[in-house]
């Protein structure tokens, strides 16, 4: 498969990019003109683009997308929303426009709330739109919503739904692996899913 990755370059994306390369499919980086792509591993495909400002046909000849991609915990709501929310929706349209079959979603625990709380509640509030927006875009769609993440490594398990623990971790590693799952197999299409690592 073709898989084009939004935010590859990202801790999680760069974990994500290895994985799917390693399962034999062909990566796509979506990278904007300043990012640091020396990370990325051999055999990845660059293609430029800015989530504030997507040209039609970004994602052309892409069999799956992925948006794993985040403004960053330094910037301010004005930034969240233009990566985190409007970007996110702009980069579904883009999908839906190039007939991709499938868009996964790397959303966040709390983000199923409609009116959120809480010292994270504009981003929440944010993820939460994006995710509406793709449920909503007629698209092959699955959305993971991990709890707090962690640099440790591949766990024996994750839990998925209902039996997560919202005060509970997950590795950046089971999240890559299950978001190249989703992307790949199908096995969570049509499906928005609270995550943590076991």
């Amino acid at each position: 498969m073709t898989i084009l990755i939004a935010g590859a370059t990202g801790k999680t994306g760069l974990l994500l990019t290895r994985e799917l390369l390693d399962q034999g499919h062909r990566v796509v980086a979506l990278v904007r003109e300043t990012s640091d792509t020396a990370r990325l591993p051999q055999g990845v495909t660059l293609r430029r683009g800015d989530l504030t400002d997507l040209p039609p046909g970004i994602c052309d000849g892409a069999d799956a997308v992925i948006f794993a991609a985040g403004s960053g915990g330094a910037t301010g709501p004005d930034m969240t929303d233009k990566v985190d929310r409007d970007g996110a929706m702009r980069l579904i349209d883009r999908a839906r426009e190039a007939g991709v079959a499938r868009f996964v979603m790397l959303s966040s625990v709390g983000a199923d709330q409609a009116d959120p709380t809480g010292d994270l509640a504009h981003y929440l509030k944010a993820k939460h739109d994006a995710d509406a927006h793709l449920r909503g875009a007629g698209l092959t769609y699955a959305i993971l919503r991990p709890v707090a993440l962690t640099d440790a490594g591949r766990g024996a398990d994750v839990i998925l739904g209902d039996a997560v623990d919202r005060r509970a971790s997950a590795s950046r590693a089971d999240v890559a692996a299950l978001l190249a799952e989703a992307a790949t197999t199908g096995r969570v299409d049509g499906q928005s899913l609270d995550m943590q690592s076991a």
